[in-house]
């Protein structure tokens, strides 16, 4: 792997480290507001072709695709991320007599850079069996009424799985060029992925009612098999030069440590570092480790569509997915980059030491500078989080009075009596929770031991339960629909913020950090000036904008316009004030 900061190089490393993460970050944002505008453009053409219950199934078949994904490849990338560079060449051995100092280098970094290809067919070999079995218990779930009304369900399903293992083939190269913080080829890989699905989703749809056919969910599912395709053919050409460059291969290769270190290794009596030659065994033992907490971390993210599914019709399903995909396009947007782009800065800048035997001096300064960075680490997350807290104002003042004139606009009247916009409001409060949440476990996931996994995965488990009990109460006792199932989500996603502070606060005081180092909650807080601030902005829209008390969506477009002006007018100087 590329190395990442020096331990004993001062501040200069990981301040270099940062500028990569916040360029790539702002790269990332930048790809997200590109291939959403285009993904949202595509969508609101397809929403005069699609009924509730179609856009119900269509959701059921992407979790079962991201579930595929999610589990073929999450707990590794996050394993390879956290992985020391110079642990992985020390375990190759890092003397030859045979070469000289130059040539040794170079081929001890070609090595590691193999060693994070080979880990990446691992993601492969485990989403073939896995697109199988959820496909195998996805259909098995599916009732007779709802495969006879979606047309082309089963072809779709086996079309999501081939996209599935598609995409599982670009991870290699997709894992080499986040290691080393290539965030352009990420960038062209899921723009060009991105405009192919877009053209080949809304081309098919639009085909389909040109010829009086019943696609149903088809469309999707040839757009998402467009989108793996387009992902594989340009990490595998920017994977292809670097591995031209740098010696070494696509493929996965056999990596065989030196001599000396095989027999220190048999000396002290040592499993060997590389399992079958081929993978990394500290990234595995990690990687297996985040599995279960992965299965849970899953359950819970995609946890409302099984609910969903079990407790409610395929039309509140449609609405809720609707709801869902305006609601959370800022969290697509901007919170995901910028959870993945923290989740890198915080591991490597928080890597433990792979030296256990430095000399006292090299102690010393190591000690030192893990200060500096807990104590920068410190400060980019809680400014982080107060940033979040500052937007979470405006979001929850602002959004609910708008929802339904956005609703009135993006999705047409079709929508406007299905409950969507009441939706639609309550998410705006689940938005922050989302957001914090993010980054929290962002910086768990980047610092937490084994033992913390295992920890955190039956907590997780534990706010699966509460969960669940909240969504039945909600859904068939209070017969609340699909605000009941965004105010369960909020319910769940609160409990694990909590524990994410709880486990910070407790690491940085584990850690040393000394004054200014830790965490303190009451830092990100927004000012009471703030607070009292977003409270009359939303008491001032709620008189300005009818339908904000009313919860009705506006008669017409240029009623709905007229609307969105005047909460315009209450965030302009609201955003000035705050």
């Amino acid at each position: 792997m590329p190395a990442a900061d020096n331990p004993g190089g001062g501040s200069g490393a990981s301040t270099s480290t940062s500028t990569r993460v916040l360029r790539g970050a702002s790269v990332l944002i930048l790809l997200q507001v590109v291939s959403r505008a285009l993904t949202f453009v595509a969508n609101q053409a397809l929403l005069r072709f699609l009924t509730a219950q179609l856009l119900g199934v269509s959701t059921q078949l992407e979790v079962y695709y991201l579930s595929v994904i999610f589990f073929a490849r999450e707990s590794l990338r996050v394993a390879i991320q956290r992985q020391d560079s110079s642990s992985l060449s020390t375990a190759r051995g890092g003397k030859d007599d045979h070469h000289s100092h130059g040539e040794q280098n170079k081929t001890t970094d070609a090595s590691a850079q193999q060693a994070v290809v080979n880990l990446g067919y691992i993601a492969l070999s485990l989403g073939i069996p896995l697109a199988f079995l959820f496909g195998w218990l996805y259909l098995g779930s599916v009732s007779a009424t709802t495969l006879a009304s979606a047309p082309n369900l089963v072809p779709s399903l086996y079309i999501y799985g081939l996209a599935a293992v598609v995409e599982l083939l670009s991870e290699p190269a997709f894992v080499v060029m986040q290691t080393r913080l290539q965030f352009g080829a990420r960038a062209a890989a899921e723009s060009i992925a991105t405009f192919l699905r877009c053209v080949v989703t809304l081309s098919s749809a639009v085909w389909g009612a040109n010829r009086h056919r019943e696609l149903g969910v088809l469309p999707f599912a040839l757009g998402q098999l467009s989108y793996g395709i387009g992902l594989l053919a340009v990490y595998a050409w920017h994977g292809a030069a670097l591995a031209s460059r740098e010696g070494f291969s696509l493929l996965p290769r056999r990596i065989i440590a030196t001599a000396s270190t095989q027999a220190k290794g048999v000396r002290r009596g040592e499993q060997p570092a590389f399992v079958l030659s081929y993978f990394y065994r500290p990234t595995l033992h990690l990687a297996s480790s985040m599995m279960a907490q992965s299965v849970v971390k899953h359950v819970l993210t995609q946890g409302d569509t099984f609910l969903v599914s079990i407790l409610s019709t395929p039309t509140a399903q449609g609405v809720y997915a609707l709801a869902n995909n305006y609601g959370g396009l800022l969290a697509r947007l901007v919170f995901q980059p910028i959870e993945e782009s923290s989740r890198s800065y915080f591991s490597r800048l928080l890597a433990p030491s792979s030296s256990s035997s430095s000399p006292p001096s090299t102690a010393t300064n190591q000690s030192h500078h893990h200060h500096q960075n807990l104590t920068q680490a410190s400060t980019a997350l809680q400014s982080l989080l107060k940033a979040y807290l500052l937007l979470s104002l405006a979001i929850t003042a602002l959004l609910p009075a708008a929802a339904p004139s956005l609703l009135a606009l993006v999705a047409g009247p079709r929508w406007s009596g299905s409950g969507a916009a009441a939706c639609l409001a309550a998410y705006a409060w689940y938005i922050p929770l989302l957001a914090l949440n993010g980054v929290a476990e962002a910086f768990v996931a980047s610092v937490a031991g084994e033992a913390d996994v295992h920890r955190q995965s039956a907590w997780m488990a534990g706010f699966s339960l509460v969960f669940a009990a909240a969504g039945f109460f909600l859904l068939r006792v209070a017969g609340w629909g699909a605000v009941g199932l965004v105010v369960a989500n909020g319910v769940n996603m609160a409990c694990r913020i909590a524990w994410c502070v709880v486990f910070i606060k407790r690491y940085f005081a584990r850690e040393g950090a000394g004054e200014g180092a830790g965490f303190e909650l009451l830092r990100v807080l927004p000012s009471p000036a703030a607070m009292l601030a977003g409270a009359v902005a939303a008491q001032a829209v709620k008189r300005m904008v009818p339908s904000a008390a009313s919860g009705e969506v506006p008669a017409g477009p240029r009623e709905a316009i007229v609307e969105l002006v005047k909460v315009a007018a209450v965030a302009v100087p609201f955003v000035l004030i705050v």
